[in-house]
């Protein structure tokens, strides 16, 4: 257990550190760099003392996800089948079985 004064010292720390990084990451979204990286990774530091920060953090994710998902989701399905297409293709004209097909030399 740190003693009080340390407690505070370390949140301080914590917070500073977590607005800085925070501001960084506003200015990399006007000027080169990875803004949104470095602004998800000021809201893990900030989202250790602060709940707003969790949540907005938690929202982002779930919002990110669905793009990923509605990106995906139209060409990641079409893709997984057209892959599976090919392999088989190429071992139905080698006149080898899936499994023979895969192996590496």
């Amino acid at each position: 257990m740190l003693p009080i004064p340390l407690k505070h010292a370390k949140r301080l720390i914590t917070v500073v550190v977590g607005f800085t990084v925070l501001a960084l990451g506003l200015v990399m979204l006007i000027t080169p760099g990875p803004g949104w990286l470095i602004i998800f990774l000021a809201l893990s530091i900030l989202g250790a003392e602060f709940v707003w920060a969790r949540r907005l953090l938690g929202r982002l994710k779930h919002a990110g996800s669905q793009v990923k998902d509605s990106i995906l989701g139209k060409y990641g399905d079409q893709r997984a089948d057209s892959d599976s297409g090919a392999d088989s293709a190429k071992s139905a004209s080698s006149g080898k079985s899936d499994s023979q097909a895969l192996r590496l030399p």
